[in-house]
């Protein structure tokens, strides 16, 4: 069992659904990683994803863009990334979880970006770009490493597809909420429930929802459909405005809101 399906399964046997906030690496300073993964560890986060800056990104919306311009603009990479939380990874318990795209890969080195990943303690990787037709690329050495790659569904995925997608991993499914980008909406499609509630019952492995998630009210109503609850997109504007009282409060509003299991 991977270390984020460890996890996972922990947070099941206390009842529990997971929230995961997403932070940009190198918004503010590639040195200020460590200390903003400590940060959302304390407020009560079950996992962390980081995501890596690129010139290019398909899932991001404008803050995350802007985000990561920033963290391009103060030489931010994948390899100083992971360095980065080689470095204070004794310090967290929680899974860390990559999100970055499959150019700075290739351009890393497959095996020397799955050995680095290993050693730095990450738990978990998210590639939007790298459809599971292509995963033969990477997915060999991602397993040897003991790093679980996590797929994503949206909103009109097929249901085989999901089936078939499930069945390749062992943390959790990202289920997308919107049909777009990422970036906070006061409110979801209708009939998103139905939908989170037909990939629970498809997926052989944990259900998370997220893109547009801004609220703890958003988060409980998602929650009640899936297993956990992951925000980006306020969570970055907040960091980048210094506002940590509000994103105290919104960390501790998701968790009260309802990341209870049902």
């Amino acid at each position: 069992m991977s270390k984020l399906a460890e996890n996972l399964k922990r947070l099941k046997n206390r009842n529990e659904k997971a929230f995961v906030p997403y932070i940009m690496a190198g918004d503010g300073g590639l040195e200020c990683l460590a200390e903003r993964l400590v940060l959302l560890e304390r407020l009560g986060a079950s996992a962390i994803e980081v995501g890596i800056p690129f010139s290019d990104p398909v899932a991001d919306g404008p803050v995350i863009q802007e985000a990561g311009l920033r963290a391009l603009a103060s030489g931010t990479t994948l390899k100083g990334t992971i360095e980065q939380i080689a470095g204070v990874r004794a310090s967290i318990s929680i899974p860390i979880i990559v999100m970055t795209y499959l150019n700075p890969i290739l351009a890393y080195g497959i095996a020397d970006f799955c050995r680095d990943s290993k050693e730095a303690g990450i738990a978990g990787l998210i590639i939007p770009d790298l459809p599971i037709e292509e995963e033969d690329l990477l997915a060999p050495f991602i397993s040897q490493a003991g790093v679980e790659l996590i797929r994503l569904v949206t909103l009109t995925t097929p249901i085989e597809r999901i089936k078939a997608i499930s069945e390749k991993g062992n943390g959790f499914l990202y289920a997308v909420t919107v049909k777009g980008v990422t970036g906070g909406r006061t409110n979801f499609q209708k009939g998103l429930g139905a939908f989170l509630a037909e990939v629970k019952r498809a997926s052989r492995i944990p259900v998370f929802a997220g893109f547009g998630v801004s609220s703890g009210e958003q988060a409980r109503e998602l929650a009640a459909h899936c297993d956990g609850v992951i925000a980006g997109s306020k969570v970055v504007q907040l960091l980048h405005e210094g506002k940590m009282d509000e994103l105290e409060e919104l960390v501790s509003c998701f968790k009260k809101e309802g990341l209870r299991a049902q």
